[in-house]
């Protein structure tokens, strides 16, 4: 069987801190908590999908490839959850969205994101409706992605997005731009292989698919359960051990 997704990874200069201001955001729970990896999970029962937090030194230096989009059911709730969550530490953020009637904000660490206007596709998502992918060439990136994640190809009016197994939970979407990948994201992917799969058979797969070995400085790091590969866009991404 593929690789699915496992979870979104975030890096941070303080993941406790990142983590619980996520945490609260998205009305989830912490699950774990420490200086080397913190983690959010939805509630038991509600769709959604791990944020994992790590700890790096490097500054954010570009506007995040990778960005979350939150939901809202109504324009009330949407200007809600805007208040609130610039009351709990997030700012504007202008990168070029002009007038529309999503809000563009930042975490506390400066990671954009979203909180859209109500959108019927976003019914079944949960608070998180999207995980969202710049590309540069958004159907190339789908079609390698529904194989990585194990999501489903759904391609709408000239837009290309994966729906997780079942429909509910947050879609992955890939939406276009000019800008090439020029340094290590501070967003990626987790994928991992079914228990009873074999992690290097899953590697070979995806390389074979489009994928490369790439080097994050993980070399340094001594023994490793995961392998790190970037996408055919060169994003970086995991691939963890079956599980």
């Amino acid at each position: 069987m593929p690789t699915r997704l496992s979870s979104v990874v975030i890096d941070s200069a303080d993941p406790p801190t990142l983590a619980r201001w996520w945490a609260a955001a998205l009305g989830w729970e912490l699950s774990y908590e420490s200086q080397d990896e913190s983690c959010v999970e939805p509630r038991s029962g509600e769709p959604g999908i791990e944020l994992t937090f790590v700890p790096v030194n490097d500054p954010r230096v570009l506007k995040n490839r990778i960005h979350l989009d939150l939901r809202s059911s109504t324009l009330a709730e949407q200007d809600e959850l805007i208040q609130r969550l610039m009351a709990a530490g997030a700012t504007e953020a202008d990168i070029g969205q002009g007038d529309v009637p999503w809000a563009v904000l930042a975490d506390p660490e400066g990671n954009e994101f979203c909180i859209l206007e109500p959108r019927p596709e976003y019914a079944a998502t949960g608070p998180l409706a999207a995980i969202v992918v710049d590309a540069v060439d958004p159907a190339a990136m789908a079609r390698f992605w529904t194989h990585a994640a194990g999501w489903q190809l759904r391609e709408h009016e000239g837009m290309y997005d994966l729906v997780p197994p079942g429909g509910v939970g947050p879609l992955l979407e890939f939406l276009p731009t000019k800008e090439p990948h020029t340094v290590k994201n501070r967003i990626h992917l987790d994928v991992a292989p079914f228990l009873d799969d074999d992690q290097a058979t899953e590697v070979n797969r995806l390389l074979e698919l489009g994928a490369a070995p790439t080097d994050v400085g993980q070399s340094a790091a001594g023994h490793i359960t995961w392998v790190v590969l970037s996408d055919p866009e060169e994003n970086e991404f995991c691939v963890l051990s079956a599980r």
